[in-house]
């Protein structure tokens, strides 16, 4: 018995502590009078109480009675049981009812048969949660029959009260097998249950306790998952919220101002002679790679402090170049002329390590696979081109692949690849299933990203739309974002900001101010669509941005002006002999 347990502790929770190391407790269900004696003598009985329906809170919608049950099963699971006790003796509320306790009980000490009868006591009205219940104790009756050299008592078991429930037809075949086949049974009683003796049926508990209602048994540290329901909530509705910390405040309501969006002009890089057309960081942040109608492509290296300084100047196209793509591990990096070649670079030395070209034709974009062992690239007779590094070809897709004017992107296991294969339409070719997938818009799509995570996909459209889509499995449009400008010219975008909750965009607006022309970059916030910001500065067309994806508030755009700015959210102060060394400019917070 468990006399021996403190006196303080209140008798309805003495059961439970008795077994040691339960966890997860379980609430009281309907019953308000104390239960005792065998569980045949059980019998649930709604509380005939006016508290059930009271509501608190300014808008009506809290259960006291829930309320309060949440807070004790709060108190319980910290330790503070003394407070747990207290709260149930003030407000005659019971965390849980006895037949549930008795009913944890039996199953801590293998009373099998006894659970499965107070189970039918507790008062479940839906009989398929019963079954699914009465299934995992019987299970484990079953297995500890069989680790007992029980054989017979199993199969009996088995046959006269697993059978008979009528489900799970497949896992009791895998039952069967292991009285045929001990060897078997092994593999078999590995499951999530973790099958065993008395560690398991803690286990055990956990699992039932998942099936049953959460109005019977009060899900484990219940009151914690709703407190980072509600953080969470208000942090994804914060529109300006760009922060690593995860601290956050329970003691008011979550606010972020502007000053962490990367709206403040820190650097301009002049060392492009012609139009900037393409720019994506490196997935370490270390680094920056631009393109441009001046034939050439540059790496730029990111200081400690975040400042901004040429690395090398690559020189070898003969045609503008169009895109640019990092190796997975950074080292590399791959560059595409437009309609010409593509070549791998070492970013160290700033080396030429191959060409990949098909005689005749043009390459149009470029690729890693995530292994880093093969690239690929569309090619202007809408195939897709996959070389190894050394260059030697290793697979070409023909048919409606990829445009000549085209994006492609890879998911990061490597099973999708996404073109564009019509004007108005994109390509997710799973590689392995064989399966295709298309997304199809009302208008001309002009660019295309991939997020991070693989789930989602940025759309540009002729229309001066940009769209969500959601590719995790069914395709769905999901948002809209407007207000950039766009008329003749590609214009890309980009996620980004902290958990990429922010979309980009550059934009062919001609405002004047100050006398001076001005286009704008642009700025949303993802989840609402809201416009967070416009950054005035650029003198031309904005033409790409790509967001820092280790630094939330590093940004940068690049424009027809033939210069790229960077975005900050503080001024840089940084020592230098020039103020345009290397084709930098630095600006302490300025346009």
């Amino acid at each position: 018995m468990v006399c021996d347990l403190d006196d303080d502790e209140p008798a309805l929770k003495r059961l439970k502590l008795a077994s040691g190391n339960l966890t997860v407790l379980s609430n009281g269900s309907s019953l308000t009078e104390p239960i005792v004696g065998s569980s045949r003598d059980l019998m649930a009985r709604p509380l005939q109480s006016e508290g059930d329906k009271e509501v608190i809170g300014l808008k009506g919608v809290i259960k006291k009675v829930e309320f309060v049950r949440i807070i004790a099963e709060a108190l319980y699971s910290l330790g503070y049981k003394k407070s747990y006790a207290h709260l149930e003796e003030e407000s005659g509320i019971p965390l849980h009812s006895s037949a549930v306790d008795i009913f944890t009980q039996q199953i801590l000490d293998g009373s099998w048969d006894e659970s499965v009868a107070t189970l039918h006591n507790i008062g479940l009205e839906d009989e398929s949660i019963v079954k699914s219940a009465t299934f995992l104790i019987l299970e484990q009756k079953f297995f500890e029959l069989l680790d007992g050299d029980k054989t017979m008592e199993a199969l009996k078991t088995l046959r006269t009260e697993i059978t008979p429930l009528s489900i799970h037809y497949c896992r009791v075949q895998e039952l069967s097998s292991c009285i045929v086949s001990p060897t078997h049974c092994d593999s078999v009683g590995s499951s999530d249950l973790g099958y065993g003796r008395t560690k398991s049926r803690a286990k055990l508990l956990e699992e039932v306790q998942k099936v049953l209602p959460p109005a019977v048994i009060i899900p484990e540290n219940r009151l914690e998952h709703l407190v980072e329901q509600v953080l969470t909530l208000q942090r994804d509705a914060c529109i300006y919220h760009n922060s690593l910390d995860k601290e956050m405040s329970l003691y008011s309501d979550h606010h972020c101002g502007k000053d962490l969006i990367p709206s403040r002009t820190l650097q301009i890089l002049k060392a492009h002679s012609d139009e900037v057309w393409f720019l994506q960081f490196s997935h370490n942040g270390k680094y920056l790679a631009s393109s441009s109608n001046d034939q050439s492509a540059i790496i730029w290296e990111i200081d400690v402090n975040g400042g901004v300084s040429l690395k090398h100047r690559l020189s070898g196209h003969q045609k503008p170049v169009s895109s640019v793509s990092w190796s997975p591990d950074d080292h590399q990096l791959l560059t595409c002329g437009v309609e010409e070649v593509v070549r791998r670079w070492d970013v160290s030395s700033g080396e030429c390590l191959q060409i990949y070209e098909k005689v005749g034709l043009g390459l149009v974009s470029c690729g890693w696979f995530p292994d880093g062992k093969w690239v690929f690239s569309g090619v202007n007779d809408k195939s897709i081109c996959m070389w190894e590094l050394n260059g030697k070809e290793v697979e070409c897709c023909k048919g409606q692949r990829t445009l000549k004017i085209s994006d492609l992107e890879i998911t990061s296991d490597g099973k999708q690849i996404i073109s564009k294969c019509r004007e108005n339409a994109l390509l997710l070719l799973d590689k392995e299933a064989k399966v295709e997938r298309v997304i199809e818009e009302n208008q001309t799509i002009t660019s295309f990203s991939l997020s991070r995570d693989n789930r989602f996909l940025l759309v540009s459209l002729l229309d001066q739309e940009i769209h969500l889509w959601s590719i995790d499995g069914d395709v769905r449009l999901v948002a809209m974002y407007k207000g950039h400008k766009r008329s003749r010219f590609v214009i890309r975008s980009c996620f980004g900001g902290h958990e990429e909750a922010f979309i980009a965009s550059g934009s062919e607006d001609s405002k004047v101010q100050r006398c001076t022309r001005n286009s704008e970059v642009y700025l949303w916030h993802r989840r609402s669509g809201e416009l967070v910001e416009a950054l005035s500065g650029h003198s031309g067309a904005v033409n790409c941005v790509s967001w820092n994806p280790e630094n939330p508030h590093m940004l940068a755009s690049g424009s027809d002006d033939h210069t790229i700015r960077i975005w900050g959210v503080n001024a840089l102060h940084m020592k230098h002999k020039s103020a345009h060394c290397n084709g930098i400019h630095y600006c302490n917070g300025g346009t």
